[in-house]
């Protein structure tokens, strides 16, 4: 999973309230019903990242309109859907993650399904919240599914590649580890976060040979690698992945070189885009990460345009298989499980 921080409790504001006050503190005077709402779940969403900063962004959002519902005095399934969006947009402002959007979507497909199911809105809300809490337990362990269908492809002495600092990744080459398995690991540093080093760091306590690379240098070293594998911050709807930026690239080396490129993502990242080509991506995936320009070339001309995105999109015929918590696919079956 690419994960991006989201807004610190203390910085985080919607219609002039403290985000970082707890729920019990909002003053309902001074808010409205949806505000003070909007400020729980917020609070809530900041609380889980911070007291599990290797879970899943997707998990700690679903886990957040779980408490929308809890604390919703609508009644009617209008009024509840209402504070529903509210909450989900006041997320997506304050997260610039991308598993967010994804975890929101499944969540209100989940609410909608569930409204159509059971007429009786007392009896649906009580419903949806535990199917709320269910779900989010249930999503919560999709990393360890994953890992079982990977590990079949963590080869004996396999040297695999990787970008960045992905925790799906990372938990499969943990359990490949505890399963006595040997291999070394490539990383690519993966500008502009350059979280390449801290992916590097956790693989070494773990007793893995590691190196770590320049994303420039994906080519060179791709014919002594045996596999790639990444994580994805979103599967879109014809099977191919968001992901951070040199993925793309590096999928198109490792089809030159005939080396299979896996992808392991939770379901919960499935969502319904269709990206076209590197211009066709969702709005967030166009932010712009901060430059370092070094010491000596500075300063730039005022002419020099730094272009420096994020995320790229790798179009499912690069990609060999998707290990996910619903098995291992082939990128033409995410549109099925969509």
């Amino acid at each position: 999973e690419h994960r991006t921080t989201a807004v610190p409790m203390s910085a985080a504001k919607s219609s002039g309230s403290d985000l970082g006050s707890s729920p019990s503190s909002v003053s309902t005077t001074s808010l409205s019903q949806q505000e003070t709402i909007c400020c729980a779940t917020m609070y809530r969403f900041n609380e889980i990242l911070a007291a599990e900063p290797d879970g899943a962004i997707a998990v700690a959002a679903i886990r957040a309109l779980t408490l929308v519902i809890e604390m919703s005095k609508a009644t009617t399934m209008f009024e509840l859907q209402l504070e529903l969006k509210a909450a989900i947009e006041n997320l997506q402002k304050h997260s610039s993650s991308l598993s967010v959007v994804s975890g929101c979507e499944l969540f209100t497909r989940f609410v909608t399904r569930t409204s159509l199911e059971i007429r009786e809105f007392a009896d649906c809300k009580e419903r949806l919240i535990q199917r709320g809490n269910q779900f989010a337990k249930m999503t919560a362990t999709s990393r360890d599914r994953i890992c079982q269908v990977a590990l079949p492809f963590i080869s004996y002495e396999a040297r695999i590649l990787v970008i960045g600092f992905s925790r799906v990744v990372l938990a499969i080459l943990k359990q490949a580890v505890a399963k006595q398995r040997r291999f070394s690991v490539v990383v690519a540093e993966s500008r502009p976060e350059v979280n390449g080093y801290q992916m590097a760091n956790r693989l070494a306590a773990l007793g893995i040979p590691v190196k770590v690379i320049m994303d420039t240098a994906v080519a060179h070293y791709m014919d002594r690698i045996d596999v790639v594998l990444v994580g994805a911050a979103a599967v879109v709807e014809n099977g191919g992945i968001i992901s951070k930026i040199g993925t793309y690239q590096m999928a198109i080396v490792a089809n030159a070189f005939s080396k299979p490129f896996y992808v392991a993502a939770e379901s919960f990242k499935f969502t319904r885009v269709f990206p076209l080509n590197q211009r066709d991506l969702p709005p967030l995936c166009a932010e712009q990460k901060s430059y370092h320009v070094p010491d000596d070339m500075k300063p730039l001309h005022e002419a020099i345009v730094v272009d420096n995105p994020e995320h790229d999109y790798t179009p499912p015929e690069y990609i060999n298989l998707l290990f996910n918590d619903l098995g291992v696919l082939t990128p033409s079956a995410v549109s099925e499980e969509l």
